[in-house]
């Protein structure tokens, strides 16, 4: 696997070295997970995002808010060191595109590729393993981890992202385009 052509940058850097010393230590799904609930939180945190985000405070300042929010979190060992690390190194603006770029090279050594799936109502069980089968055809053989979504505006049918490709099969699209063609005859 060549870890250059799938991160690059700053981030890509350290979620490499990450990732490194995550292989070495047969830990990298642990550390994928603590990352993920860390990058969950700063989602759903606007005062948390605003610290990471904001040059105002100091690294100490972000060390001690970090540590008292990983050990609530119940995120230690490599994953807060690292953390820990970023943020001394004030770096902790890149957090999520790290984030990102290590669970791109995990779920590589994996041999996993990610899909969103947005539809209009619930996919039931079925529909989920035959989407899921599908992807797998289309990504060639790789397993596939499906982040579905929700979306009533779509009316009905998928909008499916794997990889690079979207293909919009929702009726929303489908009617504007026959709306757009109507306008176009008339």
């Amino acid at each position: 696997m060549a870890e250059d052509t799938i991160v690059s940058g700053v981030a890509g850097r350290y979620a490499s070295a990450l990732f490194s010393l995550a292989l070495d230590s047969r830990q990298t799904d642990a550390v994928a997970d603590a990352l993920a609930r860390f990058d969950a939180l700063i989602a759903g945190s606007p005062d948390l995002e605003r610290l990471v985000r904001s040059p105002v405070f100091s690294a100490a300042d972000q060390l001690k808010a970090l540590d008292a929010i990983m050990a609530d979190a119940g995120i230690s060992g490599i994953a807060a060191n690292f953390i820990r690390l970023v943020a001394s190194k004030r770096r902790l603006f890149f957090i999520r595109e790290m984030i990102a770029d290590y669970r791109k090279l995990n779920d590589a050594n994996k041999g996993v590729t990610h899909a969103e799936v947005t539809s209009a109502t619930a996919l039931t069980d079925a529909h989920i393993a035959q989407l899921k089968e599908s992807l797998r055809a289309a990504s060639g053989g790789r397993d596939v981890d499906l982040d579905l979504k929700l979306d009533p505006s779509i009316i009905g049918g998928l909008i499916v992202k794997l990889g690079s490709r979207m293909v919009d099969g929702s009726l929303k699209t489908k009617l504007n385009a026959i709306r757009i063609a109507m306008k176009e005859v008339g």
